[in-house]
């Protein structure tokens, strides 16, 4: 997988030198290019920013930059604001690459969107800054791109670094052999809808606190029916919205009893909030 990322704070993204997505660059399981743009400025003050049309507080990133800059990723000739079109250079492999622009304006980041993105060959993300990038820098790159406007949640940053930071590594770990061990990405948070149970390690006693019984029984079925039952309870507790957002008819008896416990129920298909003294309780 080829990623590239384009900031004015290249040394923000020097992080992705270490750790799991660093020995994957190594080993050349992921391509990973970060890229000035202020070094597609023209002028000696390398001006990134301008005032907004119509007013308002802050600063627009300026579409020549951009233009420029992923116009060159993108292997085409971006226009220089002469008003001369870009040409385009058929991409490597034939396909367009996927421009993802970090920003509270779009879709949110999921689990299941970092599997998704897991299997593209290259993506490239777009880091704005201020007030954001001026909008028909989005319909140049549609030209050339497949853009997708993406979101960590419901919070403004400073600038894109650092979601570009946590997405790659959402979506690098995902790319097969960057993880050491396939199986540990199956039982963990959202990899089922679900967050993740609870995990101990030795001593199976610390400070006065237990490690529970179940665990160290060696009975492997108990083992995973009690994981199930806690992944329902911390999820329930913690994001009951993942839980209402459940199949029903993925849900066992053991399941359904769990969640009437923690407080809700199945009517008409749908997992809801149980009442708070529902008849027969």
């Amino acid at each position: 997988m080829r990623i590239d990322v384009v900031s004015i704070f290249p040394e923000y993204l020097q992080a992705l030198d270490i750790s799991l997505i660093g020995k994957a660059r190594r080993e050349g399981l992921l391509d990973v290019r970060v890229h000035d743009l202020r070094e597609h400025t023209h002028d000696r003050h390398r001006t990134v920013d301008d005032t907004p049309y119509g007013g308002g507080a802050g600063m627009v990133m300026k579409p020549e930059p951009w233009a420029a800059a992923l116009g060159s990723i993108a292997g085409t000739t971006a226009a220089t604001g002469t008003g001369t079109p870009a040409t385009t250079v058929e991409h490597d492999g034939g396909a367009r690459p996927l421009l993802l622009v970090p920003s509270p304006a779009g879709e949110v980041f999921t689990q299941a969107m970092a599997q998704e993105l897991s299997t593209r060959e290259h993506l490239v993300f777009a880091c704005g800054r201020y007030e954001g990038i001026d909008e028909r820098v989005y319909d140049f790159a549609a030209e050339h791109y497949e853009v997708r406007p993406v979101s960590l949640g419901d919070y403004v940053l400073n600038g894109g670094e650092v979601a570009v930071l946590a997405m790659v590594e959402a979506i690098g770990r995902l790319v097969p052999g960057v993880v050491g061990n396939p199986a540990s990405l199956v039982e963990e948070s959202h990899s089922d809808g679900l967050l993740e149970y609870p995990v101990y390690t030795k001593p199976a006693s610390w400070e006065g606190r237990e490690v529970p019984e179940v665990l160290l029984n060696g009975n492997h079925g108990k083992i995973a029916r009690t994981r199930r039952l806690w992944q329902l309870e911390r999820t329930a507790a913690r994001r009951p919205d993942l839980i209402r957002a459940l199949d029903p008819a993925t849900l066992n008896r053991h399941d359904r009893d769990a969640l009437w416990h923690a407080g809700f129920m199945i009517e008409d298909g749908r997992i809801i909030d149980k009442p708070a003294d529902p008849a027969g309780e």
